[in-house]
Parts: structure tokens; C-alpha cells; sequence
């Protein structure tokens, strides 16, 4: 039976045995550092129990993290007898991780902290399906650009951008390969980033993929078997298992607004008949409830805006408001009977733009579970409004970027502990 590599170096190792005790330690002080994340501030003898590493190893691992910026240590009285103990939590308020998002309405840009408080958020409506892939990639970079700005002047550094996209995207070069709603085909997103931003890490990846992430929270057992259904002019989604989200064989998996579910139905924008998202995406939903000319329409203004007027008619009880959200809704549970069946999830997440107006429809997608699914009571899954709203894959995307710090906390420079 192999031998397992020892993650603490103060473990004897063998001399014949060549260990890299640099990679040995950054693994370490990622450890520590998603521990802190997910778990909550704890003591170094907590941590080091919790982790399997001698205490006196923790300690150092702290040092260097907060040496970093990484973690604070400060007293905390925990309501036992006796003096407070030393704990440690995140800290990382002077490094962010970007998200950006390309969608039909809009190019936007969110910066988190390490411990995932907004810094700084901006966004910008356009009709990108109108414009030259070229030109929104400028508007989305000065926008990026900008970000990255506002972020220095505050002396907080950025670890890099993930961009969030409604497409098929391949990872491994960073390129789009088809956007039906926005009318792109193998366009190099990632490779036009990187020559308008300079030296900053871009990666880029599918904005519902983002949003699944950002819905499947560390360390909440109940938000590690979902599925997250984003719902935009197009309708995508992830899937989340044990906490990790399932990309597919080739990274395409979660495209369930191209499931047909009325055949020989309307025609989508990819082209075909019946997809899913031809009849529960924000365009079916502001044709059936509005006429052509209604401002509601009207792309210019803010999806905000006019999600938030269809609430307003919806809550003063007009007829054809409440038929449309009615009808929607009935389609959306319809789709998540058939993941639910498939899947099994803990829950369905609503997310875009059916998390605004989904309190109006979620009497018709629970009656839909209820009655598509094979297992009593829908097998335990249940339907959740997202909190995150329009902002989940653009939040996805700067959480992926922190990833990086997880993973190797020594690419940020130290800058000595406050503590």
C-alpha cells in the first residue's frame, strides 16, 4: 500500500524520502485558511485538533498568514471560567477577488474580500446581443479596469477576474464557444480580457455554473446538494453534490434551458422548438404579461426596474400580471419536476430574474414538483428564492478568483500583521 505524504512537516519523514516541504506548508496554510472560512473563527488548539497538526506548526501557520493579511488574532471571551482565549479568523480586507459578468442586458463587475464582503460593485446596461463582441468586451474591461482602480486607491490588491458569460464556454482557453441569446460564436473572451487588462489573471466561465457556485455556501450543510436554476432572457443552472459543482465531461453540464419540454413549441434562440427556456425566460414572461411598446419592454431601462413594475402590477391584483407569472411558473416547476426526478437535490434554487418576481409563482412550481415527481413529497426537495438575485453569477465569479488565495495563500506578498 503507498505511502500517504504527512501535510505537517514536524512528522518524521524517512531519509530516503524526498518531500517538498514548501508545497507541504502552502497546503497547509490552505487548510487553515478554508477551515477559518468555513467554520468559523477558532483557537490554534482548535484548529490544530480539528486539522491533525501539532499545535506549534499551527502557530507558525498563523503567523505567516496574518504576516500576509490573511487572518487576525484577537481575544475572545467564550463564557468559560478562566482568562478569554486567542482566536483566529479571516481577515483579508486588503485582497479581493473579481467577478465580471457578460449577459444580453448588461456587462457588470463585483469585488469581494476574503471574507466575503463587498468592496465594490458597478454595473452597466447595454443590449450586447446588438453590439460587436469586441465592443462589449471594451466596455466590460474599462469596466474591470475601473474596478481594479477604485480598488488600489484603497490599498486592496486583486487576485484576478473570473468572467461569467451566458454560453457554452471552454475553460481550457478561456473562449466562448456559442451564445445563442447573444448571438456569439468561438469568440476568445479570455484572450481579449487579457490584452485590454494587462497583467491581471482572467479566467472566465458559464455565469450560471458561477451562480450555483455562489449559491452552494462553505460549511451549510443544507446548500451541498442543489441545483441552481438562473433564469435571465436564457435559463441555465448548475448542479451542486457534496459541495462541488458537476461540470460534465466536457464542462457543458447544466444547460437545462435547452431541455424540450413542448415539443414542436415555440423556437428558442438557439434555434430549436420547445426548449425550456422558451417558455419560462424573462422574454416569455414580458410577452405574455405586457403589449409591444409597454415600457416594461423597453431594454434601455434597468432589468430592476422593470422586474420591480411587475411586481407592483402583480401586487395590485392585474389579471393579466398574475395569468402570465401563473403560467411561467407552472412551466418552471414543470422543468424542476424533471431535475428533481433525475437529481433528487436537497433544493431548487431560484435564481436571475426568478428570484424578483418568484414569490408569484411559487405556488405553480411547488403544485408542478408535487405533481411530476415519483417520490413522496417530491423526495424532500424543497423550492428557494435566491437572496443573490441578478448578482449570484457575477458573485460566483469573485469567489472563484479567491479560490486562488485558498489554494496557495502564499501569492500574497506579505505585509506584516496589524496584531
Amino acid at each position: 500500500m503507498p505511502k500517504r505524504l504527512p501535510l505537517d512537516p514536524s512528522t518524521a519523514v524517512p531519509p530516503d524520502e524526498r518531500v517538498d516541504h514548501r508545497l507541504i506548508r502552502r497546503v497547509n496554510l490552505g487548510l487553515v485558511l478554508r477551515s477559518l472560512r468555513d467554520r468559523g473563527p477558532r483557537s490554534r488548539a482548535n484548529l490544530a485538533a480539528e486539522l491533525g497538526i501539532t499545535r506549534s506548526t499551527v502557530s507558525s501557520l498563523v503567523s505567516e498568514l496574518a504576516d500576509r493579511g490573511l487572518v487576525r488574532i484577537g481575544n475572545f471571551q467564550r463564557g468559560a471560567m478562566g482568562r478569554p482565549g486567542l482566536e483566529v479568523e479571516l481577515d483579508g480586507r486588503s485582497v479581493c477577488g473579481l467577478g465580471a459578468e457578460v449577459n444580453v442586458n448588461h456587462v457588470a463587475t463585483l469585488a469581494l474580500d476574503l471574507s466575503g464582503r463587498v468592496v465594490a460593485e458597478h454595473k452597466l446596461a447595454l443590449a450586447a446581443n446588438e453590439l460587436p463582441a469586441e465592443t462589449v468586451v471594451d466596455r466590460l474591461s474599462t469596466l474591470v479596469r475601473d474596478t481594479v482602480s477604485e480598488l488600489e486607491s484603497q490599498g486592496v490588491a486583486s487576485v484576478g477576474v473570473t468572467v461569467g458569460i451566458a454560453g457554452l464556454v471552454d475553460r481550457a482557453d478561456a473562449g466562448l464557444t456559442r451564445a445563442p441569446n447573444l448571438q456569439w460564436r468561438d469568440v476568445p473572451v479570455g484572450a481579449m480580457v487579457r490584452a485590454r487588462l494587462g497583467d491581471l489573471r482572467v479566467a472566465v466561465d458559464n455565469e450560471a455554473n458561477l451562480a450555483a457556485l455562489a449559491e452552494a455556501t462553505p460549511g451549510d450543510p443544507d446548500r451541498q446538494d442543489i441545483v441552481v436554476i438562473f433564469g435571465e432572457v436564457g435559463v441555465g443552472g448548475g448542479i451542486v453534490a457534496g459541495g462541488r459543482l458537476l461540470r460534465g465531461q466536457q464542462g457543458y453540464a447544466g444547460e437545462f434551458g435547452h431541455m424540450v419540454v413542448e415539443p414542436g413549441g415555440r423556437v428558442c434562440g438557439c434555434g430549436r422548438r420547445g426548449c425550456w427556456e422558451a417558455v419560462c425566460g424573462l422574454r416569455a414572461l414580458l410577452e405574455l404579461a405586457t403589449d409591444a411598446g409597454d415600457p416594461v419592454r423597453d431594454p434601455s431601462v434597468a432589468i430592476e426596474e422593470r422586474l420591480a413594475e411587475i411586481n407592483r402590477r402583480a401586487d395590485a391584483g392585474d389579471p393579466r400580471t398574475l395569468a402570465a407569472l401563473g403560467e411561467v411558473g407552472s412551466w418552471v416547476g414543470a422543468g424542476a419536476a424533471i431535475l428533481t426526478n433525475v437529481l433528487n437535490p436537497a433544493a431548487i434554487v431560484l435564481s436571475g430574474y426568478f428570484a424578483i418576481v418568484g414569490h408569484h409563482m411559487i405556488a405553480a412550481i411547488e403544485d408542478q414538483i408535487g405533481a411530476g415527481v415519483l417520490a413522496a413529497d417530491a423526495g424532500g426537495t424543497r423550492v428557494e428564492l435566491s437572496e443573490l438575485g441578478f448578482g449570484a453569477a457575477v458573485r460566483g465569479g469573485a469567489l472563484t478568483s479567491l479560490e486562488r488565495v485558498f489554494d496557495d495563500p502564499t501569492c500574497v506578498e506579505p505585509r506584516g500583521s496589524e496584531d
